[in-house]
């Protein structure tokens, strides 16, 4: 559904993405993550037509980007960080309109089906500016679903969202992809990545890494586990002079330290520690988080980058 070959986009001599190649399946969802000014935006404003590559190709549901916009438009819907409505019309026009721009045949009744699926039909006649941001956020997911597109570019869809309102989202989210709608999520909440995403994309410019989110945690070199010590010093951390071990911190009675293979390692680290003169009490191995494994791609980890 999505599937891009070498996309490039620059801005004079600063270059937003470079030589980008993705494949994207019918239903399912991908995560695109980075920090800011790691070209998300940019991708999506490609693929959505509303910024031309300056390299490389990209197709939107079976249409080439550059030469078929009007169908790729009609076959995506967007969601941005702030989506903008006619705040003093109601929730049931802003929608309609919508609906007559892209040609939606039957409009009032597809407006009635995408307010009721989103809870907001008994708030139909109120106007968007008494809205709540959680409201108004699903009123943006009505206006991106409207005319049935085959793929979504959501952008941040939680993002100020109390805890409840966010959940509806992420579950609403979740019921697109059994739909076999592909979508395509933009964010920095990465629990919620996890969470919804079949698999993972980390940009950085480039693509640095694609793949699960646990297939991501578990090809990352390190691997961390803690030490409870009934005598903590902190030379257990400062002295442990092996070439496994790739950092470890103390705090309090519990020592952490990242190794290459747990199974291998936890063995020579141990015999380690009681040269030094610590008393073990127990050793737990850490489930690393796709926190860990975003930052070490990053660079401010202490795994391997």
């Amino acid at each position: 559904m999505l599937r891009t070959e070498g996309l490039t986009r620059a801005f004079g001599e600063r270059t937003a993405v470079e030589n980008l190649t993705l494949d994207v399946g019918e239903g399912e969802i991908l995560g695109l993550l980075g920090p800011n000014g790691a070209g998300k935006t940019t991708t999506v404003r490609i693929l959505s037509c509303l910024l031309a590559p300056t390299g490389g190709r990209a197709w939107v549901a079976g249409h080439a980007v550059g030469e078929e916009a009007q169908a790729i438009r009609g076959a995506v819907g967007i969601l941005t960080e702030s989506p903008g409505f006619y705040k003093r019309l109601s929730v049931e026009r802003n929608l309609r309109y919508f609906a007559e721009l892209y040609g939606v045949p039957s409009p009032r009744e597809a407006v009635q089906r995408h307010l009721e699926r989103l809870g907001l039909w008994d708030r139909r006649a109120d106007a968007v500016a008494t809205l709540s941001k959680g409201l108004r956020q699903r009123l943006a997911l009505a206006r991106a679903l409207v005319h049935e597109p085959r793929v979504l570019f959501l952008d941040e869809p939680t993002s100020g969202l109390d805890p409840e309102s966010a959940r509806d989202v992420r579950r609403f989210i979740s019921e697109l992809a059994g739909e076999r709608r592909t979508v395509l999520l933009c964010t920095h909440n990465l629990s919620e990545a996890e969470e919804l995403c079949t698999r993972i994309a980390v940009l950085r410019t480039r693509l640095i890494a694609l793949d699960s989110p646990e297939a991501l945690k578990r090809r990352m070199s390190a691997s961390r586990v803690t030490v409870q010590l009934a005598n903590p010093q902190a030379a257990f951390a400062t002295d442990l002079g092996l070439a496994a071990v790739r950092g470890a911190t103390l705090e309090g009675s519990s020592l952490t330290v990242d190794v290459a293979d747990p199974d291998r390692d936890v063995p020579v680290l141990v015999r380690r520690l009681v040269e030094l003169g610590a008393e073990v009490r127990a050793v737990n191995r850490n489930a690393r988080t796709l926190e860990d494994v975003y930052l070490d791609l990053m660079g401010g980890g202490n795994g391997a980058a």
